[in-house]
C-alpha cells in the first residue's frame, strides 16, 4: 500500500532513498572513524577515550539512523493497520476514519521529527569546531582541561546542516500532505 497523496509518495521517496542513502554512504565516510582520529593533549588512549566520550555521548550516525527508525514507525503502524483490515487506496482519502488515522500518523511524524530536531540541536549543535576543551579532572590527572582536536570539523559542520535541512524538508513535506488530505476531502482537489 503505498501513501494516497503524490506528495505522500513524494516524501516516501525522498525519505526512504535520498536520506537513508545520505546517511547510510556519506555519513559512514565522514563520521566511521572519528573516535579513532580524535586526539588530546596529552595523547594518550585513556584520556582520548575519555574526551571523546565526553565530546560525543551518541554518535551522529546512530543518532540518525534511531531517528528514520522513530520517525517510520506511525506509518508503518497505519499501513499495518490497513493491510490487516486489506483497505484500498483509494479508502484512505475517501472514508473519513482512515483519512483521519492517516493524518494523525503524518502529525506523528512531524512531532517526532520537531523534537528529534531539538535533540541534535541540544546534541551536536550547529557547528563543529576544531578543537574541543575536555574536562578531564575526573581522570584526576594534573591538568583539569585538555585541548582534542576533531578531525574534518568542516565537513562535520555541513553534514550537520545537511541533516537539519533534510529534518525541515520532511516537515514541510509532511505539513503538505496534509493540506492535500484536506483539500481532496473538501473537493478542492479531484481525488486521483
Amino acid at each position: 500500500l503505498r501513501p494516497p497523496t503524490v506528495i505522500g509518495q513524494f516524501h516516501t521517496l525522498f525519505f526512504g532513498s535520498v536520506r537513508m542513502f545520505f546517511l547510510g554512504v556519506l555519513g559512514f565516510a565522514v563520521y566511521g572513524n572519528e573516535a579513532l582520529h580524535f586526539s588530546c593533549d596529552p595523547d594518550k588512549r585513556e584520556v582520548n577515550l575519555f574526551c571523546y566520550n565526553q565530546f560525543r555521548p551518541i554518535t551522529p550516525q546512530v543518532f540518525w539512523a534511531l531517528q528514520l527508525v522513530i520517525v517510520l514507525v506511525p506509518g508503518a503502524f497505519f499501513h499495518l493497520y490497513a493491510a490487516c483490515k486489506s483497505i484500498k487506496q483509494e479508502d484512505i482519502l475517501q472514508k473519513s476514519f482512515y483519512a483521519g488515522f492517516y493524518i494523525f500518523s503524518v502529525f506523528l511524524r512531524i512531532i517526532l521529527e520537531a523534537v528529534a530536531f531539538w535533540l541534535q540541536i541540544q546534541l551536536f549543535g550547529f557547528k563543529v569546531n576544531a578543537i574541543y576543551m575536555c574536562d578531564v579532572g575526573a581522570l584526576e590527572k594534573k591538568f583539569n582541561i585538555t585541548r582534542c582536536m576533531v578531525p574534518e570539523h568542516f565537513e562535520k559542520t555541513i553534514f550537520l546542516i545537511a541533516m537539519y535541512t533534510f529534518t525541515v524538508i520532511t516537515v514541510v513535506l509532511c505539513i503538505a500532505e496534509i493540506f492535500e488530505i484536506s483539500c481532496r476531502r473538501l473537493g478542492i482537489l479531484k481525488t486521483q
